[in-house]
C-alpha cells in the first residue's frame, strides 16, 4: 500500500514575529468552526482521488501559525475526519506545533486525548533580550517550564526549537542556549540559522541598516557548537538543521527530504503527488489568506491555486538535495530506481564535489561530508 503523510496549516497567531516568512496572520479572534469546517471538507475532496484514495496515512503535522490556538475539539475533528477517511498506521506521528505560554497542562492532555502524540515548541531563544527583538510573545520563565508541563500532560515525545545567528548574538550566549535546552531533556532539538526572508520586518530592518547580519564566521562557529555541544549531551544529528535523541527522528519531516508524498491543507498549505516512481510529480499550494481559503473550499472542495508540472530534470534536482539534508544521504540505487539512471551520469560535477570533500559515495549512500554540511546551501545549488 502505497503510504503519504498530511500537513494541516492553521495560520492563525497572537503577534507576528519580526523574522516571520510564513503564511501566518495575527488576530485576536479567528473563524475556528467555518475553519475546521473547511479543513474537513477539503480532506474529504482528496480522499478518492489519485494518488491518496487507497494510501495509508503515515503522519500528521499541525504547523502554523500557532495551532494550539485551536481547541483540542477542533483539532480531534479534524484528526477523526482523516482516520475515517484513510487507514492510519497505528503507531502513526501526530505533531502539533505550539508555543510556550499558550498551553497548560490541562491543554496539552486534552490535545494528546484528541490524539496529538509529538509537541514541538518554538522557544527560539532562552535570553529574554533576544526574545523581544524577535517579536516572541513568550518569556524565559516560561520556555524554561514547557517540557516539564508537556510531561505532566502525558506528552512523551517533544521537541524544541532554537534559533542562532540573531542580531547581536554572540557565541557564548547561544552556547547557553544549547546547554539550557539539553537540561530540559527533550527528544528532539532543531536549530535553525536566522534568515532575513524578504517581506519580514528583519529583512526591512537590515536594509536600512538598523539590524546586521553576524559575519559568516561566526555564524559557522555557532553551528558546529551545536553539533558538538548537542552530540555530547545525546542528541544525534540527523539533518542539517535537526537532533534527537535515539528513536525520536521527525517521521513527517524526513518523508519530505526523501522525495515523499505529501498533502496540505489549509490556507496556503503545499503539496507534492505522483503518480508512480518514475512520474516528476506535481506540486501545488493552497489560496494564501484565510478568507480566500474558506471560500474556495466551500465553493469547490478544494483550495489550489498555483500548480506547477516538474520536469524530470527539477525532479532529479530536488530529490538530491533533499536527500542530502539528511546526514545518511540516500541511496545511490534509490536514485537509480526513481530515475532509470546513475548519479554521476546525470550531474557529471558530482565528479568535481567530491574532489574537493564536499560530497561523498559511501556504502552505496551519497552523502555531504562534513565540509559539505557547512558549505550544504553551495553544494545544493549545483544540482538546481
Amino acid at each position: 500500500m502505497s503510504a503519504f503523510c498530511l500537513y494541516v496549516h492553521i495560520p492563525y497567531c497572537q503577534a507576528k514575529c519580526l523574522y516571520c516568512d510564513f503564511n501566518s496572520y495575527a488576530a485576536e479572534h479567528w473563524p475556528e468552526a467555518r475553519y475546521v469546517a473547511a479543513l474537513c471538507a477539503e480532506l474529504r475532496h482528496y480522499a478518492h482521488a489519485a494518488p491518496w484514495g487507497g494510501s495509508e496515512l503515515r503522519t500528521v503535522f499541525f504547523g502554523g501559525g500557532t495551532p494550539s490556538l485551536f481547541t483540542p475539539r477542533s483539532i480531534g475533528a479534524v484528526l477523526d475526519t482523516a482516520q475515517r477517511l484513510w487507514p492510519c498506521d497505528p503507531n502513526a506521528e501526530i505533531t502539533l506545533e505550539t508555543n510556550p505560554g499558550t498551553v497548560g497542562v490541562a491543554k496539552l492532555r486534552d490535545f494528546r486525548v484528541a490524539g496529538v502524540n509529538r509537541v514541538s515548541f518554538g522557544v527560539q531563544s532562552f535570553h529574554a533580550h533576544h526574545l523581544h527583538r524577535l517579536g516572541r510573545i513568550h518569556s524565559v520563565d516560561e520556555a524554561l517550564a514547557i517540557v516539564d508541563t508537556a510531561r505532566q500532560a502525558g506528552v512523551d515525545n517533544i521537541g524544541i526549537d532554537l534559533i542562532f545567528a540573531l542580531p547581536q548574538q554572540t557565541v557564548k550566549e547561544w552556547e547557553r542556549d544549547l546547554v539550557q535546552a539539553c537540561a530540559l531533556h527533550p527528544d528532539h532539538i532543531s536549530a535553525y540559522g536566522l534568515t532575513y526572508e524578504e517581506g519580514t520586518r528583519f529583512h526591512t530592518l537590515r536594509a536600512e541598516g538598523v539590524l546586521r547580519q553576524l559575519p559568516e564566521e561566526i555564524e559557522a562557529a555557532m553551528f558546529t557548537g551545536a553539533q558538538e555541544i548537542l552530540a555530547a549531551h545525546g542528541y544525534a544529528q540527523y539533518e542539517i538543521s535537526n537532533y534527537a535523541r535515539p528513536g525520536y527522528v521527525c517521521r513527517h519531516n524526513l518523508n519530505y527530504w526523501c522525495g515523499g508524498l505529501y498533502l496540505g491543507i489549509g490556507a496556503g498549505a503545499h503539496s507534492y503527488a505522483r503518480l508512480t516512481n518514475r512520474a516528476p510529480g506535481r506540486r501545488w499550494s493552497n489560496k494564501k489568506t484565510p478568507a480566500a481559503y474558506m471560500a474556495a473550499v466551500e465553493q469547490h472542495g478544494h483550495a489550489r491555486s498555483a500548480v506547477e508540472e516538474l520536469t524530470v530534470r527539477q525532479a532529479r534536482g530536488e530529490f538530491v538535495f533533499l536527500g542530502l539534508r539528511c546526514l545518511d544521504g540516500f541511496a545511490a540505487a534509490d536514485f537509480h530506481a526513481r530515475f532509470g539512471a546513475e548519479l554521476a551520469a546525470v550531474f557529471p560535477h558530482v565528479t568535481d564535489l567530491c574532489g574537493s570533500r564536499l560530497l561523498r559515495c559511501s556504502d552505496g549512500r551519497w552523502q555531504l561530508t562534513p565540509q559539505g554540511v557547512l558549505l550544504a546551501d553551495s553544494v545544493f545549488a549545483t544540482f538546481l
